[in-house]
């Protein structure tokens, strides 16, 4: 018989906020709020945005980048154009990877260098207070924030009880900002469980999906992890159950995901898990969906997954994963995105003798973004669930736009959430915003140092995504010669 990880006493103790509210607090602001400028409502007040409308007015540049001082916009036009320039970004990623990062005056020459472009353009500051203070700043703005603490592997449990504790502080620091400014908490799984683990747990998942009667003690209920389709080429042997020791830091493992997630149901802020490469994956899945059976109740999705679209299975999972949910009567959130490990899947797949897991063409890889966006916004329009469309492609969200307006999910904004990464396609995310919908940047967060592998992931994904998106960097060539001739004349 199974064995629970989670102790009968906590989940006794644990208490579900059912109601979808605004966030209240008694918790003075961290940072000081900005001065308004006539473009930003006072700072006290709630932004209001028009009914939604499938209309997303992307050519508007004046009221565009309204928001946006000039400073800022010449700033960030430069970072994407410097961005979308190969050689660039491959001397960028050789430097930070390099081993001049451990020559002393060097060092801190190269990290004074990425902290004032790269860095102040991908991420929200060095800590939670300063982060805090650009998301007031995007609330002013009509848009939302998405906090994360911007780590990314942890390989003990020092390192994992130090990132849990960062991860609270964070929930701590959204519930000090004004209501619903934070739309999500964002978790990194591989933050607060060894990787190593995390490896041996996905492993053992993909065998028992091979071979359903290999017995795992340790697993809770769980939704479907693996599609018919889904890549099981990383185990190739049986592998040896979890060792004793492996066992308690899987407990510790669960406690602190289980304590983010009562926390964030206190403070009624939905926690969002990060997706990461398919060696993980499956580990990953099972600390989401199992949380999401324990903590989502009625109409009220707390714990929400991520999907990658960019993956052959992808359409094919999500539809098993909500038919389960549905079946059992959990409400269940997901976050839609693409994809960021094309190159790290490809290889794998390569030196195991396997194709790729990636769809093979990128015309591929929309079409499933789009078919997984109308399949949620129709599960959601007349049921429970959310669903975050992380997307960059303006065709994406103005598809979405429109399903989303036909199925009348404007009026129910809680449930659909637009979002994109900070610093990148600010027009798409104010022209979303000024049609109506809900709008959230991904804020990651930390010390330059902490934050590097996220970098140099935004790097590597900004190869493809920046060379194609003339579109946006034009957009900001346009109104940047607009203020200019305003300036002049």
């Amino acid at each position: 018989m199974a064995t629970r990880v989670i102790p009968p006493r906590i989940l006794r103790n644990l208490r579900y906020n059912t109601a979808t509210k605004p966030l209240k607090s008694s918790h003075a602001p961290l940072s000081p709020t900005l001065s308004p400028s006539p473009c930003l409502p006072p700072p006290t007040s709630a932004v209001l945005r028009p009914a939604a409308t499938a209309d997303l007015n992307l050519h508007d540049v004046e009221k565009l980048f309204c928001h946006v001082r000039t400073p800022s916009l010449l700033r960030s036009a430069t970072v994407l154009h410097a961005t979308a320039v190969g050689p660039f970004v491959d001397f960028g990623t050789w430097l930070m990877q390099s081993n001049l990062l451990q020559v002393p005056g060097l060092r801190e020459l190269i990290l004074a260098s990425v902290r004032s472009t790269f860095y102040d353009h991908f991420c929200a500051g060095e800590d939670a207070p300063t982060a805090a203070y650009k998301i007031r700043a995007l609330n002013h703005a009509g848009l939302r924030g998405m906090l994360v603490y911007g780590v990314e592997d942890a390989h003990d449990n020092d390192a994992c009880d130090r990132n849990y504790r960062a991860f609270l502080h964070t929930i701590d620091v959204s519930r000090s900002l004004p209501p619903s400014s934070v739309s999500f908490m964002i978790v990194k799984i591989t933050a607060i469980c060894p990787m190593s683990l995390l490896e041996r747990m996905s492993d053992l998942l993909r065998w028992q999906h091979k071979d359903p009667s290999f017995s795992l003690p340790w697993k809770q209920d769980c939704f479907p992890i693996f599609s018919e389709s889904s890549p099981l080429y990383h185990t190739r042997n049986r592998p040896e159950s979890l060792t004793r020791e492996e066992e308690k830091d899987l407990e510790l493992a669960i406690q602190r995901f289980h304590d983010l997630c009562q926390k964030c149901t206190q403070a009624n802020i939905p926690l969002l898990v990060d997706a990461e490469h398919t060696a993980v994956q499956p580990a990953i899945d099972y600390f989401t969906y199992s949380s999401a059976i324990l903590n989502n109740k009625d109409d009220n999705a707390i714990v929400y997954g991520t999907i990658q679209t960019y993956l052959k299975d992808a359409k094919e999972r999500l539809l098993l994963t909500v038919t389960a949910a549905e079946k059992m009567g959990i409400p269940m959130g997901f976050k839609l995105v693409r994809g960021a490990y094309m190159s790290t899947e490809a290889k794998l797949a390569e030196s195991l003798g396997y194709r790729s897991p990636i769809h093979d063409t990128i015309d591929d890889t929309h079409k499933c973004f789009n078919e997984c966006s109308s399949f949620m916004l129709e599960k959601i329009a007349d049921g429970p669930g959310g669903v975050v469309l992380a997307t960059h492609n303006v065709e994406s969200g103005k598809l979405a736009a429109a399903k989303a307006h036909e199925l009348g999910i404007g009026k129910v904004n809680h449930k659909l959430e637009f979002a994109q990464l900070h610093g990148m396609s600010e027009a798409l995310s104010f022209g979303l915003s000024n049609a109506g919908f809900q709008v959230s940047k991904y804020m990651p967060f930390g010390p330059v140092e902490t934050v590097m592998p996220y970098l140099l992931r935004r790097a590597e994904e900004n190869r493809g995504m920046l060379a194609a998106s003339g579109f946006d960097r034009q957009l900001m060539r346009k109104e940047l010669g607009r203020r200019l001739k305003a300036a002049v004349f």
